[in-house]
């Protein structure tokens, strides 16, 4: 972020209390409380708002239709809202209500600030309204003449005195504000769109309703009681009556916003009406209006009657917050539709965390606790790895604008970067070699390497995953904060000597998916598809092919490994003796009898396919801890191996 920004203030949209909190309302709300963590953490004051919207036609039915009162029902909706985001550990500054009163008298003031601006006059409206939607659709817009372009439900005509907006007066204002301001809508497609929109033209808008009473009332001066606001105009004011707008303006000196953050289903209201809004208020812009796409599940719009709907506290408690919150903003580029399933969970969580972030603090904890005791140093660091130093301060220099940019899977494929400089250093230089050549100053120097860029890397993962890095720092011995922030990430300072300290495996291999698979939705198609792999089964049999489940697959332990020592076994025409490094704190020995089609030469410094959970067994007088993968038909053998270079330790499968 620039440094001309003092302050930020983040906000979530207010979830509408029609139904319990999804996996989209987790995705927005997590994307919010990464930028919020930044934010302190790089020492901006901060602020973070989030909520429920509460008012509208479409509550007081669902209230009606379950016999309860309007309130009770927005009173339990919203505390299952506020309770998700407690239990995710959510660093929220404010859960606002529309039922708060400070917030309706805030309301209150806005409509009487615009109607003294002449920007609100009565007159009568009569259109095709959709209640799921709250919102009222030109015929021209409506799919078959009926049904609403948004959701597909079916419109009510609806005819009825209304107060309105004149929204048709600032069409060229907000033109002007997109033009002057290219990156006030994330992304920058979203804008286009926008501007689409509102060069064809823009209505005045109707904001107030007679036909229900759930809602935000008139000021008493204008003495028109059967009129509520419109949700609209009553939610988007959540954004500045939670700073004290109408009621004290405590904080109004944070607005306006760094980032709204919203689903790209309701950015219109927020990048037409509400800056229209603002621009009648006398108020500043929003930075950023920041729209994301929609989730489905392994390819499918999720729907209740499919079954296949994603429980955000289920995932979490199956498979970690942490890991859930990495997986949801690594997944899909910012502004794109995403797919949840638990095969890609599986795999970030194998692949990227465990691999190439857990188990490089695995392999610093065995080759610190083997060398020198636990005991790490990193005062030799840039005397012989200042090539890789440079290297890593490069990528961590590129990230805090990606992240503000809205672009946070690059944000964390950039992280990934310094992670990859740090494998591929300890299976470059060899710590069990650089101890034999007793070259221990350098093999230190390399241990103080890793935990320099681990604990670089824990600092800027830190938003995204608070607990998880929080005890890398703890196994690092340093504390994550504004200090760190700036003389680590910031500057180039190293960790002071310290003894790390042991934890448990932070990413333990996930083998099978943890939560029931959605039922199909064809019960038919799901019988043949049954019958047909049943007929393969069969096939396969007869063939004379032994058939296992994943279950037994999964218990094969198969890895990249680096060759990183070579030589012939003496008198043996078909061993050689391999020292294959695959991600642990020194390398393990295989012998292969690869030796008519691969010489030592041949092997060295090239990756491997290795079977790592094999009984160890001894072969001419060696001891051998895991097999190679090979193929071997009439024109001779051939290894298995990467398509391209991977970390040592890469799981695959």
């Amino acid at each position: 972020m620039p440094s001309c920004h003092k302050n930020a203030y983040i906000t979530t949209p207010i979830y509408y209390v029609n139904d319990i909190a999804h996996i989209g309302h987790a995705y927005t709300t997590i994307i919010a409380d990464t930028l919020a963590r930044y934010s302190r953490m790089s020492g901006l004051e901060t602020y973070f708002l989030t909520g429920t919207d509460e008012h509208g036609q479409k509550i007081e039915e669902a209230a009606k239709k379950r016999g309860e009162s309007t309130q009770a029902y927005a009173d339990k909706i919203s505390a299952t809202f506020k309770n998700l985001w407690d239990e995710f550990d959510i660093s929220y500054d404010k859960f606002i209500r529309t039922t708060d009163a400070d917030h309706m008298k805030g309301v209150q003031k806005a409509f009487t600030v615009m109607h003294d601006n002449g920007d609100i006059y009565k007159d009568r409206y009569k259109g095709h309204y959709c209640i799921s939607c709250e919102t009222f659709f030109p015929e021209t817009q409506l799919v078959d003449g009926e049904f609403c372009p948004e959701c597909g439900k079916p419109t009510t005509i609806v005819e009825e005195e209304s107060y309105f907006f004149k929204l048709s007066d600032y069409q060229d204002k907000l033109l002007a504000w997109y033009e002057e301001n290219p990156d006030c809508i994330l992304p920058k497609s979203k804008r286009n769109e926008v501007i689409r929109f509102v060069e064809g033209g823009l209505h005045d808008l109707s904001i107030t309703r007679t036909s229900f009473d759930w809602g935000v009332k008139l000021p008493e001066n204008l003495n028109d009681p059967k009129h509520v606001m419109y949700v609209w105009l009553d939610a988007l004011m959540n954004y500045v009556t939670a700073l004290g707008y109408g009621t004290d303006d405590a904080k109004m000196d944070l607005w306006p916003a760094r980032v709204h953050l919203i689903g790209k289903d309701i950015l219109r209201f927020h990048a037409i009406y509400w800056p229209a809004f603002l621009m009648s208020l006398g108020l500043p812009m929003p930075k950023h209006i920041a729209a994301h796409g929609w989730w489905t599940r392994d390819g499918e719009k999720m729907s209740k009657s499919k079954g296949n709907v994603v429980d955000p506290r289920e995932v979490a408690n199956a498979y970690g917050l942490d890991n859930f919150r990495y997986f949801m903003l690594r997944e899909v580029p910012f502004g794109g539709d995403g797919d949840f399933s638990q095969k890609a969970l599986i795999d970030r969580i194998n692949s990227d965390l465990g691999n190439d972030l857990g188990n490089l603090l695995n392999r610093l904890i065995g080759m610190s606790g083997k060398y020198f005791e636990g005991r790490v140093d990193s005062s030799n660091v840039a005397k012989y790895y200042q090539t890789e130093l440079d290297e890593v301060h490069a990528s961590l220099d590129k990230l805090e604008p990606l992240l503000f940019d809205m672009q946070i899977h690059r944000y964390l494929e950039e992280l990934w970067r310094p992670l990859s400089v740090a494998n591929k250093s300890i299976d470059k230089y060899q710590p069990w070699t650089l101890m034999k050549e007793g070259k221990e100053e350098e093999a230190m120097a390399l241990n103080g390497l890793i935990a320099a860029i681990l604990s670089k890397v824990a600092i800027m993962l830190y938003p995204v995953m608070p607990a998880v890095c929080s005890k890398i720092a703890t196994a690092l011995n340093f504390t994550i904060d504004n200090d760190s922030w700036s003389s680590m990430v910031k500057g180039t300072a190293l960790l002071e000597t310290f003894t790390l300290e042991k934890i448990e495996p932070l990413f333990p291999r996930v083998e099978e998916p943890l939560l029931a698979q959605a039922e199909p939705a064809d019960k038919k198609a799901a019988v043949k598809k049954e019958a047909k792999e049943t007929k393969k089964s069969d096939s396969s049999k007869e063939e004379g092919v032994a058939l296992i489940g994943i279950d037994q697959f999964f218990q094969t332990s198969l890895k990249v490994g680096t060759v990183v020592q070579a030589e012939e076994v003496p008198k043996s025409k078909k061993l050689l003796l391999l020292q294959v490094d695959v991600g642990e704190d020194e390398p393990r020995q295989v012998v292969a009898g690869i030796k008519e089609w691969y010489s030592a030469d041949d092997m060295l410094n090239t990756q491997v396919c290795v079977v790592a959970n094999l009984k160890p067994a001894k072969l001419m007088g060696y001891k051998s801890e895991g097999m190679l993968l090979a193929a071997k038909d009439e024109n001779g053998l051939c290894m298995i191996r990467p398509e391209k270079p991977k970390t040592a330790g890469t799981p695959i499968g």
